[in-house]
């Protein structure tokens, strides 16, 4: 469970055990530490900016008990379903969520889900919500990519670069000389988060922020995406770079529409 992370270039070398602590001698993973922690922050921030958005702080633990199982599923459905050939054949693996195998757009969509259908049981303002989402998400999408960091995974293609990274777990040489692409997320994240805190200071709308929020992550993770190792592919192409380019023109084109209809609400 050693991962042996070094920069070459750098003169950087980091050896990290997966393994956190142990609990009944069961082993919690580093990873899930770092998860828990991005998590934690968005719940915090929520909770600082609930008031301001009119939203009560038990419709925010609610959403929180009920958005965490829906992302853990929907992060696991959307590997398995982009994997098939790997667990079609034992059914029983897609349950050991222990053993790897989520991803970021399937928590992210089972998160936004379960916000849009608590939002309308409960009759609350959604845009308003969503924005809250949207910096919460960068928060914890922020901090998150460093679980990978510590897993020795989310690289990408060999490259010469001086913050080239080489990975070797138990002897085994996983990459060697590769983009850190965990780490250009974290930090694509992290300078959209700020952006985002500084726009909705001027969001002309509710439900703009998480508009940006789509556009600034669906442009990042575009570029970052084709330069991983490890992407799902419908066919030839990559399914994260397709759902991105996704998000950033439906992004944009609600933008579009919302500031057109305001302008006409405002020119009457």
């Amino acid at each position: 469970m050693i991962n042996h992370i070094s920069f070459p270039n750098l003169g950087w070398e980091f050896e990290i055990n997966r393994i956190a602590f142990s609990v009944f001698g069961m082993p919690v993973y580093l990873y899930g530490v770092i998860i828990a922690l991005g998590l934690l922050l968005a719940f915090l921030y929520g909770v600082y900016e609930a008031k301001r958005v009119g939203l009560s702080q038990d419709d925010l633990l609610n959403m929180l008990l009920i958005g965490i199982p829906a992302a853990i599923v929907c992060a696991r459905a959307y590997y398995v379903a982009f994997e098939w050939d790997s667990y079609k054949n034992n059914l029983a693996e897609i349950f050991n969520i222990r053993g790897g195998g989520i991803a970021i757009y399937g928590a992210v969509i089972g998160v936004a889900v379960s916000v849009f259908f608590y939002c309308r049981a409960k009759k609350l303002n959604m845009g308003k919500v969503l924005d809250l989402l949207a910096v919460g998400l960068l928060i914890g999408q922020s901090i998150g990519r460093w679980g990978n960091f510590v897993n020795g995974e989310a690289f990408g293609v060999s490259c010469n670069l001086p913050w080239a990274m080489t990975i070797v777990n138990e002897g085994r040489t996983v990459a060697e000389m590769a983009h850190p692409t965990f780490f250009y997320e974290s930090l694509w994240n992290g300078l959209g988060l700020v952006v985002l805190l500084l726009f909705r200071k001027h969001k002309a709308f509710e439900g703009e922020v998480f508009c940006g929020y789509m556009i600034w992550y669906g442009i990042g993770r575009m570029f970052i995406e084709g330069l991983r190792t490890d992407s799902l592919y419908i066919g030839i192409f990559r399914v994260s770079q397709l759902l991105s380019g996704v998000l950033v023109v439906v992004g944009i084109i609600l933008i579009v529409i919302n500031r057109k209809n305001l302008k006409k609400t405002l020119d009457k």
